[in-house]
């Protein structure tokens, strides 16, 4: 079971992580054909978040078309990674919880058969056009 501070923690971790991973794309990966999904490793196929981190480079770079137009999905990302470390500080410095909270409303909204139905329906249709543009 998810407690808020194993949350707080694994967030916390892996919006730092996020942030080097953005740092050696900025200056290594980009100089070169290297990518990390082993999806495309393997297959030779995108994934469905091929581009995320150029989404999110792009975002930071303030070219919000040119970012969803790589993949939606580094919106969300770049959100994430820009609002969840201020909001953990914010719960932590006033005790509160209400990251926790609201991912607790989130993972109920998000186990309904239909929501989460739609949402894997969506993340296909992402994978299809990830697929088309071959990125």
């Amino acid at each position: 079971m998810m407690t808020r501070n194993k949350l707080y923690g694994l967030l916390g971790v892996a919006c730092f992580l996020g942030f080097v991973y953005l740092l050696l794309s900025t200056y290594y990966f980009q100089q070169s054909d290297t990518t990390l999904c082993w999806f495309k490793n393997v297959t030779g196929y995108n994934c469905p978040s091929c581009g995320t981190t150029r989404a999110v480079l792009l975002l930071f770079k303030g070219n919000l078309l040119q970012s969803v137009q790589f993949n939606p999905l580094g919106s969300i990302v770049f959100l994430i990674m820009v609002l969840a470390p201020i909001w953990i500080a914010v719960d932590l410095l006033t005790q509160q919880d209400t990251l926790f909270q609201k991912y607790k409303q989130t993972e109920v909204f998000l186990r309904k058969p239909l929501v989460a139905s739609f949402f894997i329906l969506l993340i296909l249709l992402l994978w299809y056009w990830n697929l088309t543009k071959n990125l």
